[in-house]
C-alpha cells in the first residue's frame, strides 16, 4: 500500500501565476505587470481589477525567490544577526528592528532577519547570496572581509553595509563605535572618584564583537589617570554565576563596575546587595553603571545609572538603504548610527 499524494495530508500545490491569468482571462504577462506594480500606462483599470480578484480568490502570492533570480536582484533587504546571540540584542534591537522592517515595507522591500553561519565570513555571504537580497546588513559581529562582499556583489546584491570602525573593501560603514560606550561609563566612574573599576563581559557566546571594545573603551578612559586600575568580570546571565561573583567581590577589591548591559547590571546589583555589599554613590558604596537605560532599570531601589544608546531613526536608516540600492555606485561611505552617553542615577 502507498501514501497517496492527493490525500488529506498531502502538502497542496500553491497556485500559478498561469492559474490567475486562465481565471481572469488576461495573459500571464498582464498577471506579472498588475502583481508586480508595472501595470501604470500599460493594464487598464478593469484587467487590473479583474487580476487582483481572480489572485484573492485563489490565495495567489508572487514566488519572491523566483522574481529574484529572474531579476538578478530581488526586493529583499537582509539584516544579519549572529545565530549564537539573539538573547544579547534585548529590547534596543527588536524595538529598532520593527521600525526597520516597518519602514521596508512602505519602500517596496522586504525585511528578513538572518541568522549568520558562524564558520566565516565566507560561508555567511554565501548563505545570505541564495536569497539574492538587494541589500545586506551586517551591523553586528565582525565585519565581512573583502572575499565575502565580493561574492555577494557578484551574487546581485546592489550594496553591502558592514560594522566600523575599519571599512571592508567595497563596503559601506555601520559606525555604532562600542569603545565610546565603554569611554563614557569609565569617565563617569573616574570622575566620581572611583579608582578600581571593574567590568562585566558576558560568559555566552557571540557577545564579544560588543563586549571586548567596551572593556578597551574603559581602558582608555581609566589610562589618564595613574592610579586606576580596570579588571575585566566573566559573568553568566544566572543568579548562581552573579552570586559566586558577589562572594568573591571582597577580594576583588573594587569599587565600581560597568556592565555590559542593565540585565547584567541589575543581576549583579541584586547579587551584591544579597551579600551584604551597598550601593550607590557615597564613600564605601559599589558604583553600579549598566547600558542600555531599560525601563526596568529605572524601578531598581537604588535606580540604576546606565549608559544609553542614541540611534538615529529607522526610517532614515531604510531610506539610506534604499537610496544605496538606487545607486550602486556610490562610494564606499562610512554611516553613523548613533552615539552613546550616561544617564546618572543612584547606583553610581
Amino acid at each position: 500500500m502507498t501514501d497517496d499524494p492527493t490525500g488529506p495530508d498531502a502538502t497542496p500545490t500553491p497556485p500559478t501565476s498561469a492559474a490567475v491569468a486562465r481565471r481572469a482571462g488576461v495573459s500571464r504577462a498582464t498577471v506579472s505587470y498588475v502583481l508586480n506594480g508595472q501595470a501604470a500606462g500599460r493594464v487598464g483599470a478593469r484587467a487590473q481589477a479583474r487580476v487582483r480578484a481572480a489572485a484573492e480568490e485563489l490565495g495567489y502570492v508572487p514566488h519572491a525567490a523566483a522574481r529574484s533570480l529572474r531579476a538578478g536582484r530581488g526586493r529583499i533587504v537582509l539584516l544579519a544577526a549572529p545565530a549564537d546571540s539573539a538573547p544579547a540584542f534585548g529590547p534596543l534591537f527588536t524595538g529598532f528592528l520593527a521600525g526597520f522592517q516597518t519602514a521596508l515595507h512602505r519602500l517596496g522591500y522586504t525585511g528578513v532577519l538572518h541568522g549568520a553561519p558562524a564558520g566565516s565570513p565566507l560561508a555567511a555571504a554565501r548563505a545570505w547570496a541564495e536569497l539574492r537580497p538587494a541589500a545586506v546588513l551586517a551591523p553586528h559581529g565582525p565585519p565581512l572581509d573583502a572575499p565575502a562582499v565580493a561574492l555577494l556583489k557578484r551574487s546581485g546584491t546592489a550594496v553591502v553595509l558592514t560594522p566600523g570602525p575599519q571599512a571592508t573593501p567595497g563596503a559601506h560603514t555601520l559606525l555604532l563605535d562600542q569603545a565610546e560606550a565603554g569611554r563614557r561609563a569609565g569617565a563617569h566612574l573616574l570622575a566620581a572618584g572611583r579608582r578600581r573599576i571593574g567590568v562585566v563581559r558576558p560568559a555566552e557566546g557571540g557577545l564579544a564583537a560588543f563586549a571586548e571594545p567596551r572593556l578597551a573603551g574603559v581602558r582608555e578612559a581609566a589610562a589618564a589617570h595613574p592610579d586606576a586600575a580596570v579588571r575585566p568580570l566573566d559573568l553568566a546571565l544566572t543568579e548562581e554565576s552573579a552570586a559566586r561573583l558577589a562572594a568573591r567581590w571582597p577580594a576583588l577589591g573594587l569599587d565600581a563596575v560597568f556592565a555590559y548591559n542593565d540585565e547584567y547590571a541589575m543581576l549583579l546589583m541584586r547579587a551584591l546587595q544579597d551579600a551584604g555589599h551597598t550601593v550607590g554613590t557615597g564613600p564605601g558604596r559599589i558604583a553600579v553603571v549598566g547600558a542600555d537605560d531599560l525601563l526596568p532599570a529605572r524601578l531598581l531601589r537604588p535606580r540604576l545609572t546606565s549608559v544609553r544608546t542614541e540611534v538615529i531613526a529607522p526610517d532614515r536608516i531604510a531610506r539610506l538603504v534604499d537610496a544605496l540600492i538606487r545607486d550602486p555606485s556610490a562610494a564606499p561611505a562610512t554611516h553613523r548610527l548613533g552615539t552613546f552617553h550616561v544617564v546618572a542615577r543612584d547606583s553610581g
